[in-house]
């Protein structure tokens, strides 16, 4: 299994609109992050995406992957799911639905985002998919790979990281449950939101985010959900310990 981070940034992706801070001038690629999402090979070549945000279409496209088994929600927050409309690009490719795998509640806010999607009234062109609910605790299968939900806390909403193998990821969290901690154990990779350095009501600062890779102990950390606020990719990757680095878009961050 190979896992690709098509996007490292927060909700409003970097650069923000209308900042001119050095982070959002930057000409260096690592600071320039879309919306988060990652995207999971799997050894017979099947590609699962977890999430897909407002930047889900370029992010494909400069992946080089035009087919895709899934996408598997962490939760219903429209920088992870307002790319569900460009399925349709990959329904006409590969000739059959994307099967999307979230929990009841996540399907519920899916289905009011995208009511046309899920009417009875079809009509040609629309984005064709299954649901596959799953209930956030028990192990699913998804293109021949175990995803083990990590249930953790964004605020006051529930979301889920998901592990499958040796790897994990979690984003969109600034409390991660006991299940979830009990089930990061023996990590070999793993991936966590790290907002900002300053506190946030809903994320992982980043010394939060040091702090739990410390206690998981993982073989190697990579942080993601970046704001233009956690500063220049150059100047913060070197500040962290080892085995911590700042992810960005495009790395193959598990292999």
């Amino acid at each position: 299994m190979k896992v690709t981070l098509l996007g490292t940034g927060t909700s409003g992706g970097v650069p923000l609109i209308g900042c001119s801070c050095p982070v959002c001038r930057s000409t260096d690629p690592r600071d320039q992050r879309l919306r988060s999402s990652a995207l999971l090979t799997a050894e017979d070549g099947k590609h699962v995406a977890i999430d897909c945000g407002p930047d889900f279409r370029q992010q494909m496209l400069r992946a080089g992957v035009g087919d895709l088994e899934a996408i598997v929600f962490t939760h219903e927050h429209k920088d992870h799911t307002a790319g569900l409309d460009d399925v349709r690009a990959i329904n006409f490719v590969q000739k059959k639905p994307v099967a999307l795998y979230a929990t009841a509640s996540v399907f519920k806010a899916i289905k009011s985002q995208y009511e046309y999607i899920f009417t009875e009234n079809t009509y040609p062109g629309l984005p064709q998919v299954t649901l596959q609910e799953i209930d956030g605790e028990q192990p699913f299968e998804v293109a021949g790979m175990t995803f083990l939900p990590i249930p953790v806390m964004h605020y006051r909403l529930p979301v889920l990281g998901f592990r499958i193998k040796d790897f994990a990821y979690v984003t969109d969290a600034n409390e991660i449950l006991p299940l979830g901690m009990e089930r990061l154990q023996g990590l070999k990779v793993l991936v966590l939101n790290a907002l900002r350095r300053e506190t946030h009501i809903s994320h992982f600062t980043l010394n939060e985010a040091l702090e739990m890779a410390a206690a998981l102990q993982p073989e190697q950390t990579w942080l993601t959900h970046i704001s233009h606020q956690m500063g220049l990719h150059h100047l913060v990757d070197p500040e962290l310990p080892r085995g911590v680095s700042l992810g960005f878009d495009g790395v193959d961050c598990y292999i």
